[in-house]
């Protein structure tokens, strides 16, 4: 029987279904948190093993510890994986210390979580990213922002989400910028004039895919964050073939191999000096995890499958024995508490309940970028999405 070690099995909430199908498919299932066994939900329970638990996951002479006692009772650690961007360094860091050849270890990682160190990968796949700056002072980040023009973007080299990313648009906010920057490391972009697309999949150990999906922003999630906006995305029914082709390329670039990935991609929507065409595809960042919140029971929705069980299929059995359904355009709409909504829960529910998939609070944890009130609906056309998003976003003036 191999032996997964899954890190922080019950966060986010639907990751105990990775968990169980591991199980369904003849594996130990040993879970390490720092959550009382007890208030784990039961569905968990059910899919470990064992659960060792730590006073705290950022300790890692805690978590260490774990995962030497499970492998002296157990034996050799087949898998460890945490799938949350949060813990992948520490993901990679265990897996050297133990020798687990099945997850990038952690002489491999600079390419999968510094922004900088992408930009060559994304080279090697073919794509134009944009022209960047490692910030150091106040001189060198004007002398940047002055050769490629405002607005820039800035965000920490390694860092995750759009958590301390800004768009700065004149010398004074470079300054105030500087001024009351954290101890990070921060990379500075010129900004892309495009919207944001993702290749998200499931990769096997040769780096062929056995799901795969995408979704768009029309929103910048960075301007959702900074300005306390809707939160809105949603995956598209079909992927266009030049963001697959995208996909595929960096997948063979960064040399994925058995792993969920979101990679993500801008598209222009104008013509840009420099970067390219009106709707010519360029590398944003690659994300070796699968997409954030409640993406992954939306693949579900969207294509008719479980993805949950195509990636457990993955790691016990290298291949996929999960049909794939019939696609749909699956909408997330998020909104935020305080806001004077002119379609109520009662009447949004009325109205689009036939196709909604997922509905209710959002834990205070994801809010920041996906808002407190969520809806998930399925749609069949572009437009009847369009109208449900408009419905939902449409306010009453102050």
């Amino acid at each position: 029987m191999k032996n997964f070690i899954f890190i922080s099995p019950n966060f986010p909430l639907t990751y105990w279904r990775f968990c169980a199908e591991l199980k369904n498919n003849g594996m130990r299932v040993l879970g390490i948190g720092d959550s009382p066994y007890d208030d784990l939900p039961q569905e968990l329970k059910n899919a470990l093993h064992e659960y060792y638990k730590v006073s705290s996951l950022e300790n890692y002479d805690e978590v260490f510890k774990a995962v030497a006692f499970f492998s002296f009772k157990y034996g050799k650690i087949d898998w460890l994986e945490s799938n949350n961007e949060y813990w992948l360094m520490r993901d990679a860091q265990l897996r050297t210390e133990f020798n687990i050849t099945t997850g990038p270890k952690i002489h491999e990682m600079d390419k999968i979580k510094y922004k900088s160190a992408m930009k060559e990968y994304y080279a090697k796949a073919g794509l134009p990213t944009a022209r960047y700056h490692l910030v150091e002072g106040y001189d060198d980040a004007i002398e940047f922002a002055h050769m490629v023009g405002y607005p820039v973007v800035v965000k920490p080299d390694n860092g995750v989400g759009a958590n301390n990313t800004y768009k700065l648009r004149s010398d004074e906010d470079v300054r105030f910028f500087i001024d009351h920057k954290d101890d990070n490391i921060y990379i500075m972009e010129e900004f892309v004039n495009g919207y944001v697309q993702t290749y998200d999949g499931i990769v096997d150990s040769k780096g062929n895919m056995l799901f795969e999906s995408g979704n768009i922003t029309p929103l910048s999630l960075m301007d959702i964050v900074n300005d306390n906006g809707d939160s809105v995305y949603y995956l598209v029914k079909e992927l266009p073939e030049k963001i697959r082709q995208a996909g595929l390329a960096t997948v063979k670039a960064f040399g994925v191999k058995s792993r969920f990935i979101h990679l993500e991609f801008f598209v222009l929507n104008d013509d840009q000096e420099g970067l390219g065409k009106k709707g010519d595809v360029l590398g944003l960042e690659v994300n070796m995890r699968p997409a954030g919140g409640f993406t992954p029971e939306m693949y579900n929705y969207s294509q008719e499958t479980d993805v949950y069980k195509i990636w457990a299929d993955m790691v016990a059995f290298d291949h996929n024995t999960k049909e794939i359904g019939n696609p749909h355009f699956c909408a997330f709409y998020g909104r935020r508490d305080g806001k004077r909504y002119k379609m109520d829960d009662y009447e949004v529910m009325l109205k689009y309940g036939h196709c909604m998939k997922m509905w209710g609070r959002i834990p205070d944890a994801l809010s920041g970028a996906m808002a407190n009130q969520m809806y998930v609906a399925n749609f069949d056309t572009e437009e009847e999405m369009m109208a449900y998003y408009a419905d939902l976003a449409a306010q009453y003036e102050d």
